[in-house]
């Protein structure tokens, strides 16, 4: 095969060995500080429950009517008994933490380090904080019976996509994943209608994952009735060896 012929280059074949240890270490303590992260979202995160995940723009200010909306949805959730978890900085976020902060149960922020628009709120009962995306991402997911998703780009996005695809895929439990604002999310359903069932992207079974309710109170009178028809503690078959960790 032509794949046979061709120079694979690998780390143990390095001529240079300084080097070689040099990018050996740098990967290893990479990993370790990985290990590290995941560790300390079991350590601190495991025993709390119930709880959910909200998310939504960090560009959103207090003066934003999302903004009033997000601390109104958290503070009863937190008043009703779910700990709420957000991203920790600005914005929807600051707005969760703000509303969870007020109410009954836990405020959790998982705060990641960037280089710019990542301030930490003063808002959180629990505050971690992560290098990495990805980590942080599977703590916003493990943790969570439910998601509450209100206007956000980019990262918003990219956490409603992913657990829409944990459900799909059978790698993650079926939770309620809340979509919070009919004239910011209708464009896109519309779109998923469309294009992604329309043309066998995803089957119209699909697009049950999803609710998009706008009031408050009933946001969380539909997070109750999800769980009226099986126990908010996952199963074993809801949490199968292959899930996504």
């Amino acid at each position: 095969m032509e794949s046979d012929r061709k120079n694979v280059p690998r780390l143990r074949q390095l001529n240079d060995i300084e080097r070689a240890t040099s990018r050996k270490a740098s990967e290893s303590w990479q990993m370790f500080t990985i290990m590290a992260e995941f560790i300390d979202a079991a350590e601190r995160l495991s025993e709390v429950h119930p709880a959910v995940s909200l998310f939504g723009s960090a560009r959103i200010s207090p003066a934003h009517p999302s903004y009033a909306v997000a601390v109104d949805i958290a503070r009863r959730l937190s008043d009703a008994g779910f700990a709420v978890i957000s991203g920790g900085g600005p914005g929807i976020m600051e707005a969760a933490n703000k509303g969870a902060f007020e109410g009954k149960s836990p405020s959790i922020g998982l705060n990641i380090e960037l280089p710019h628009e990542q301030v930490t709120n003063s808002w959180q009962n629990i505050s971690l904080s992560f290098r990495h995306f990805f980590a942080r991402k599977v703590a916003f997911v493990k943790y969570a019976d439910a998601y509450v998703v209100l206007p956000g780009g980019f990262g918003t996005l990219d956490e409603l996509s992913e657990v829409l695809a944990l459900i799909q895929t059978g790698k993650t439990r079926r939770i309620p994943v809340i979509l919070v604002g009919t004239s910011f999310w209708s464009g896109l359903l519309q779109w998923f209608r469309d294009r992604l069932v329309g043309d066998g992207m995803i089957s119209a079974q699909d697009m049950e994952l999803i609710q998009l309710i706008d009031e408050p109170a009933n946001i969380v009178d539909a997070i109750f009735a999800f769980y009226e028809e099986r126990d908010i503690v996952p199963s074993e078959t809801e949490s199968p060896p292959h899930s996504f960790l």
